[in-house]
């Protein structure tokens, strides 16, 4: 997964400018840019944060919840209610009446039951493990109502599936007929249907007549098309060859604001990190880990990558957040940075690593620059190796890497700290395995009181910042950039934009 974490609580909200004004007005077509292509249309397999196709699940399969962008509140879209009244130990969703998939059978509880046991397969290959294993069983209490069990107490379950393809709920008769004819046709309660695929091309959608939240969709067709490279994503906007442009690239962000477009950006705790795989040489020596970190500026990387456009993470909370500290997670030093590579030098353990880096311009970029800032230190040696996005999910799941970049970013803590960081986390990439860690995360997930949740994410930074097995860079940038015409662009979550909103001036 290339973006873990949860929603709600923390960070400023979006960061909205010039928007289209007046009332929404219904017609017209749109074309939305995204960051990657899909491979499927399962929405188990589709990921609910900006990277990785949230507009397709919004747009082909609706919500079940999402929340607001400046308070984080959770919000009911096809659900009427989510509630526990138990401390998080069980919950209670109730769905809204008279719901009905694009083909105008009923989405009912046995529906939500299906798509949600489905996903706790690992034979699925949903890319929400983590959110999905903390639901333990479902049970179908009426036509509406569906029981939640969960395998431990998550009193902020909610903000799990805003962030997650739980989300996400798709007929069951029609994923029963198997993933080929799925994706010729399928079927979900979303704002869109499904017209034509043309791989690595266009995915052309039309407005769904049984959409529950009628006048919404305002656009009658909607258009999405991959365009990872950032400088070819922005020119193909303003040239008119887009409407909207998914987003996270900090040039592109202030490109956009100079010249007066519609930019929307989600505001998040966390960021992108360096994850040092701790289960393999040179980083599972913890001062290697601690000397690379003293050693990079991220001043001159932020310099390199962004041109200095990028907000940096030096707090593990944005100022904002409940949970906000003004303790930094790691300071530059680099005597500490060139002592620990000669103490390992002297112990038979010269640093020497590999950078796995993606087919794409800032990943590449961003490892280069490190690569350069280690090579002005003796007894380190970086090479670079890359990575193409097809064998991106095996890299991960193997562990088969030294360093690469990934995602530990949130609103609340709330389940994406535990996802990243938790030794039983079927996402923990470093492969940490701290006691003191996992009780603070544990404290962190359970806890009802504010008081005893602040108290435990202090110590989870405090583990952080002492056995470095990540090292935070940048601050995420979520993002939609829109043409001025372009009214209702609205994100949730981890940036995840809402097609239903969208409409154009005339």
């Amino acid at each position: 997964m290339l973006v873990l974490a949860a929603c709600g609580g923390g960070g400023s909200g979006s960061s909205p400018s010039a928007p289209a004004t007046g009332d929404p007005v219904p017609g017209g077509e749109a074309t939305v840019l995204m960051l990657s292509d899909p491979t499927t249309l399962d929405p188990a397999r589709l990921g609910n944060a900006y990277a990785i196709t949230p507009v397709l699940g919004n747009a082909l399969y609706g919500t079940l919840l999402t929340d607001d962008e400046k308070t984080g509140e959770i919000q009911y879209s096809l659900v009427e209610s989510f509630e526990s009244a138990d401390g998080g130990a069980t919950f209670t969703l109730k769905l809204r009446p008279d719901l009905v998939f694009s083909d105008g059978t009923p989405l009912d509880a046995e529906a939500v039951k299906f798509n949600w046991d489905r996903m706790r397969d690992p034979a699925t290959g949903t890319t929400s493990p983590a959110e999905a294993a903390m639901v333990k069983s479902t049970e179908v209490v009426d036509e509406r109502t569906l029981k939640a069990t969960m395998a431990t107490p998550v009193p902020n379950y909610a903000y799990s599936i805003v962030t997650s393809a739980m989300n996400w709920v798709a007929s069951p008769a029609a994923l029963q007929k198997g993933a080929e004819a799925f994706n010729e046709n399928p079927i979900g309660a979303g704002p869109f249907t499904l017209e034509r695929w043309s791989r690595q091309a266009n995915l052309d959608l039309v407005k769904n007549p049984r959409y529950w939240d009628a006048p919404k969709p305002y656009l009658d067709r909607l258009t999405l098309r991959a365009a990872t490279d950032s400088s070819q994503r922005y020119n193909t906007l303003i040239s008119g060859g887009a409407d909207v442009a998914v987003d996270s690239n900090w040039l592109n962000i202030a490109k956009g604001r100079k010249q007066g477009l519609t930019v929307d950006v989600q505001e998040l705790n966390g960021g992108t990190i360096l994850a040092l795989n701790m289960r393999r040489a040179p980083f599972d020596d913890v001062r290697a880990r601690r000397a690379v970190s003293a050693a990079l500026d991220l001043d001159a990387l932020n310099q390199a990558v962004y041109s200095g456009e990028a907000e940096m993470v030096d707090t593990l909370f944005a100022e904002g957040s409940p949970f906000y500290s003004d303790t930094p997670l790691r300071r530059q030093d680099k005597a500490t940075a060139q002592r620990l590579f000669d103490e390992l030098a002297a112990d038979g353990k010269p640093v020497s690593f590999t950078f796995s880096a993606y087919p794409s311009t800032e990943n590449r970029t961003t490892a280069e620059n490190i690569q350069a800032q280690l090579s002005t230190f003796n007894n380190v040696k970086v090479e670079i190796a890359t990575v193409d996005f097809s064998q991106l999910a095996r890299v991960r799941s193997e562990h088969d890497f030294d360093m690469i970049v990934s995602g530990g970013f949130f609103r609340d803590p709330e389940p994406g700290m535990w996802t990243v960081f938790h030794s039983t986390s079927v996402a923990n990439q470093t492969g940490i395995d701290d006691p003191m860690l996992d009780e603070a995360l544990l404290t962190g997930r359970t806890a009802t009181s504010q008081e005893e949740r602040e108290k435990a994410y202090t110590t989870v930074q405090e583990q952080l910042t002492d056995l470095v097995p990540v090292i935070y860079f940048a601050r995420v940038a979520p993002s939609a950039i829109a043409n001025k015409n372009v009214g209702g662009v609205v994100q949730y979550g981890n940036g995840s934009l809402r097609p239903e909103e969208l409409w154009l001036e005339k």
